[in-house]
């Protein structure tokens, strides 16, 4: 026979294993309706992205990424929507289910480099010309737009910037974006090409969005004729989602106001392809010419970039701009630097007239080298 204090502690014991197992029982329930809920998300359908056209009566009409245009019910989570809004929409009706911030579907500035430039027009030698045309288009009205409303006249949306490789075209582009304290939001065109139907247009809306919410800003678009080549009907997929993506580009432009804080700055190589649409008035109809330096233009730049070099009193500067004509500023910079390796590798501090010399040799090499194989492969 048990004694009191032998059932005192079996109580006790049982009362503890029964706490215990209840506290198990619970975690278990848990544990239980957390799988439910997550076999039950495995389960449900994806829901699809979309963008809303238009608003009418209660429901919505939505584009699907390859181009369908459809007239859906609205749920009570994805109240008010405005056109231009990206959504979720089940997929078997397409029942809008909510609102999605659009930087959620398309990180906009993973496509562009967007900086604040310290580019200077005295760091620009032999472009006086294109320095003074650009000025008056770009920095006259984002820095004073009064003078144009008193005058009655409207200055040009963007300009067009156009010449051999390495003539400076991005330095003119950065030096107008310092001088207007405006935001450089540069982009490569064949970036803007993308691979599934809708997004190049979609990147190319979202890109000029940036460019208002950042404003005063240039838009500042390298190798355009990748996107704004002549058109041609080869009816490929590939083709129609360029010309998308083109057509976008010329909305977008055709939406800025000419006295706006926004400002579009095209980039080519290649003038003789582009598509007329994108220079006719109204557009990027002003072109601007960025050539060869002349022999005054080498001399400028050959200054500007040997101005903190050493360089011994002996170096006969016309005699290496004679060897030099025919250069691009980007190359008179290469030689610059090559001739300051020279100096380095002979363990001296200041550069040489021989220096010069075996950097443009090694330049013009180079140069050749590229030549012949846009020849053969290009």
């Amino acid at each position: 026979m048990q004694t009191k204090e032998e059932i005192k502690r079996s109580v006790f014991y049982y009362t503890t294993s029964s706490n215990e197992l209840e506290e198990e029982n619970r975690l278990l329930r848990e544990t239980l309706s957390q799988l439910r809920e997550e076999l039950e998300r495995f389960r449900s359908p994806a829901l699809m992205l979309a963008d809303v056209v238009d608003m009418i009566d209660k429901g919505a009409v939505i584009a699907l990424p390859n181009g369908n245009k459809f007239l859906v019910q609205v749920s009570n989570g994805a109240k008010n929507l405005v056109p231009g809004e990206t959504v979720l929409v089940e997929q078997k009706n397409l029942t809008v289910i909510e609102k999605v911030a659009s930087s959620k579907y398309f990180n906009v500035e993973r496509f562009v480099i967007m900086e604040k430039p310290n580019v200077s027009w005295s760091e620009i030698g032999g472009l006086d010309a294109q320095m003074q045309e650009i000025k008056e288009v770009i920095e006259l009205p984002l820095n004073n737009p009064e003078i144009f409303k008193k005058v009655g006249i409207q200055p040009p949306k963007g300009i067009l910037l156009h010449g051999s490789p390495g003539t400076g075209k991005t330095l003119l582009a950065k030096a107008v974006a310092n001088s207007t304290n405006s935001t450089f939001i540069e982009i490569v065109g064949s970036e803007l090409v993308q691979k599934f139907i809708g997004e190049g247009a979609k990147l190319v809306k979202e890109i000029f969005q940036l460019a208002r919410e950042k404003a005063p800003s240039i838009v500042f678009i390298d190798e355009l004729d990748a996107l704004a080549a002549k058109r041609v009907d080869l009816g490929t997929s590939g083709e129609r989602e360029v010309q998308r993506t083109f057509m976008q580009f010329l909305a977008e432009i055709d939406g800025f106001k000419p006295l706006a804080n926004v400002k579009i700055i095209g980039c080519t190589n290649r003038l003789d392809i582009l598509d007329p649409a994108v220079i006719r008035p109204g557009r990027l109809d002003r072109l601007i010419e960025v050539p060869l330096p002349d022999d005054k233009g080498l001399k400028e730049i050959f200054k500007i970039h040997t101005e903190e070099m050493t360089l011994d009193r002996k170096i006969k500067i016309d005699a290496l701009l004679k060897k030099m004509k025919g250069f691009s500023g980007a190359e008179v910079r290469a030689v610059c630097t090559e001739a300051g390796y020279f100096a380095i590798r002979k363990n001296r501090t200041k550069v040489t007239q021989h220096d010069f010399l075996c950097a443009i040799d090694k330049v013009k090499n180079e140069e050749e080298g590229s030549d012949e194989f846009t020849q053969m492969f290009g």
